[in-house]
């Protein structure tokens, strides 16, 4: 009779930090200045071949291709708009896609990352929530999403220009719901020895998690964006479900204390501007009560609609007058950009293509059929 013995899966050195990578060769016997050679080598470098990092002995190398792979995820497709910003969707090993989008500027290039394979929350604006959740992402696959994007495009380029200069966990899911995860890939991403950039260069935004916030600023000092979308509990509680467990009152005070060390930080609130729902001058007039005391910059953002959505975005008018309002009253207000909705890339536009264990996309694509034959009776 045959015994079948089973094999343990392979390091994916891709989503080790400097802290995990030092343990990782410290339990094979090595020194641990192992770690900063191979985060250069896949990193800095780019490279996916253990073969290739030629300043590791052939006996360790030998070692590391039985218990280690370096394995980004696939590029499934890609596609770029008018604009420039650019699409990636990315083929986990399951066989879930997530999207990625990198966003050109003449003096930076920002890439959005994603945390989760759908959502777990379920804002009622937002084109990924109605998708459903399937599983967290790995440090692996949350890296691996800026390994795969910087090494695409800089093929043309030299060796270490840098097409990403920026970060933004602002992809699909909520990336305090996958702390150890994100926090681990961040690490990666601020490592002078991986991708070496500034802490005000990497920025997380949260729906507002307020324990998982209070985490964060102990353990990493990345920027800061809250997804408000609402002045009043009443109205953020409809747009913003998680607003029930974790009230304004509560994340307000998370926001006002989080850079108390750094009076020159600030927390950036989103802010998507939705037609007659929370646009208006008396909405204008809550937000600046509610951001009283507290350092922060306000990003209204033009909602971007997909095809089964019940929200409108507000008019330039409207959005205008909106920014005028807080800028009278010292808040300092941008009003972002779109970039990307023709190729469905703009931000709540990113759906990838998930295995959605929850119903909760079966579930909002009936209601939305219902409302929409009511509305033709």
């Amino acid at each position: 009779m045959e015994i079948l013995t089973q094999t343990a899966p392979k390091t994916n050195l891709l989503g080790l930090s400097r802290k995990a990578m030092e343990a990782f060769f410290v339990s094979l016997g090595e020194k641990p200045y192992r770690a900063q050679q191979v985060l250069k080598w896949i990193h800095f470098e780019g490279v996916h071949a253990i073969d290739a990092m030629t300043n590791l002995s052939k006996a360790l190398r030998a070692k590391l291709h039985e218990i280690a792979e370096i394995t980004p995820p696939e590029i499934a497709y890609e596609s770029t708009a008018q604009d420039g910003t650019h699409k990636f969707l990315l083929r986990l090993a399951d066989g879930n896609c997530i999207e990625t989008i990198f966003i050109p500027e003449t003096e930076r290039g920002t890439l959005c990352v994603s945390s989760q394979v759908g959502c777990t929350l379920n804002c009622d604006f937002c084109s990924t929530g109605k998708q459903g959740f399937n599983r967290n992402l790995s440090a692996a696959e949350i890296i691996g999403q800026v390994w795969t994007a910087a090494r695409s495009l800089s093929e043309n380029k030299t060796t270490h220009d840098r097409a990403v200069t920026n970060v933004v966990m602002m992809g699909m899911g909520e990336p305090l719901l996958n702390f150890d995860n994100v926090v681990s890939a961040m690490d990666i991403m601020l490592d002078d020895f991986a991708y070496g950039l500034s802490k005000r260069r990497v920025t997380l935004s949260t729906a507002g998690v307020v324990p998982a916030m209070l985490k964060l600023r102990e353990v990493s000092d990345v920027a800061l964006a809250v997804s408000l979308h609402a002045p009043n509990d009443e109205l953020r509680d409809v747009l913003v479900p998680l607003n029930k467990k974790y009230p304004l009152k509560e994340l307000m005070q998370v926001c006002k204390d989080y850079f108390k060390d750094d009076k020159r930080r600030y927390v950036t609130m989103e802010y998507v501007m939705l037609a007659g729902i929370n646009d208006t001058p008396t909405h204008a007039k809550q937000l600046i009560r509610l951001l009283e005391g507290i350092p922060s910059k306000v990003n209204l953002i033009p909602f971007n609609p997909f095809p089964t959505t019940i929200y409108k975005r507000s008019d330039r008018a409207t959005i205008d007058k909106f920014r005028e309002i807080l800028m009278a009253a010292g808040i300092n207000a941008i009003t972002r950009k779109t970039r990307g909705d023709d190729i469905d890339a703009a931000c709540g536009q990113l759906v990838g293509q998930v295995k959605d264990r929850t119903r909760r996309s079966e579930r909002h694509l009936k209601k939305f059929a219902d409302s929409q034959n009511a509305s033709n009776l």
